[in-house]
């Protein structure tokens, strides 16, 4: 049975930077609102509260800089529920480090953009559950290298080709409202979760309980939430009151 099979799965979010747990604003560095230091213990806080699964995003490793690992083989070790992993994964043996170490699937973006190829590879190698690909998408197209630059498609077409190549669930990140706690266009995923098969998991801008009831009757298998559960606007007990889809 899949992992993500009948439910919408609420799974918080612990973005690393600089050894702290951080929000940012659109993925922008200098923009921290959030900075919380051992984020290993800020996972196993989620996990206590009875999140079933986990996301963790490498900033430093979104920019290039592969500093974190020892932080990152410390969440494996004190978290017991499933673990996703994105952020700098640039190369085939990376990702697979992440995988022997500890974490259920790993998010591959700019390096699945540029060689599709590795997600039928690593698919093959761990199994298609284990490989996220994540779309991020600015002003309708899809942004790569840490949101710093665009590539000329859309989400849907690239969710249709990676689906062909063999991957898992695809993770939809709203740029335009990533970190703004402003709400989000729900016309996107909609169509991106028509376009494919697989499940599709959401981010950007979740920021009231009443986002989930929406998002809800988009056919979402998941939703990250961030700033919003750090900065007190949605208590994730309630949150996960939401994960059955009906």
């Amino acid at each position: 049975m899949s992992f993500w099979k009948d439910r919408m799965l609420i799974i918080p979010a612990v973005d690393i930077k600089d050894g702290k747990c951080v929000q940012l604003v659109q993925g922008k560095p200098g923009t921290e609102q959030v900075v919380l230091d051992d984020p290993a213990g800020v996972a196993g806080r989620w996990e206590s509260l009875g999140a079933e699964t986990i996301h963790v995003v490498d900033l430093d490793g979104a920019l290039g800089l592969e500093k974190n690992t020892g932080i990152l083989k410390e969440i494996t070790e004190r978290v017991s529920v499933p673990l996703q992993i994105g952020g700098g994964i640039r190369s085939r043996e990376y990702a697979g480090k992440l995988l022997d170490m500890g974490f259920e699937r790993v998010i591959l973006g700019t390096m699945a953009i540029e060689n599709p190829a590795i997600v039928e590879e690593l698919a093959g190698e761990y199994g298609s559950e284990r490989i996220m690909v994540s779309l991020d998408s600015r002003d309708s197209r899809v942004v790569i290298r840490g949101w710093t630059e665009k590539v000329p498609f859309t989400a849907e077409e690239m969710a249709r080709k990676f689906q062909e190549r063999g991957a898992g669930s695809i993770l939809f990140t709203n740029v335009d409202f990533e970190g703004l706690l402003s709400g989000f266009d729900l016309k996107p995923v909609s169509e991106l979760v028509e376009a494919v098969e697989i499940p599709v998991i959401y981010s950007g801008g979740v920021s009231s309980l009443n986002d989930l009831r929406m998002l809800q009757g988009t056919g979402v298998m998941g939703v990250v939430i961030g700033s919003a559960i750090y900065r007190g606007l949605i208590d994730l007990t309630e949150a996960l009151k939401y994960q059955d889809l009906k």
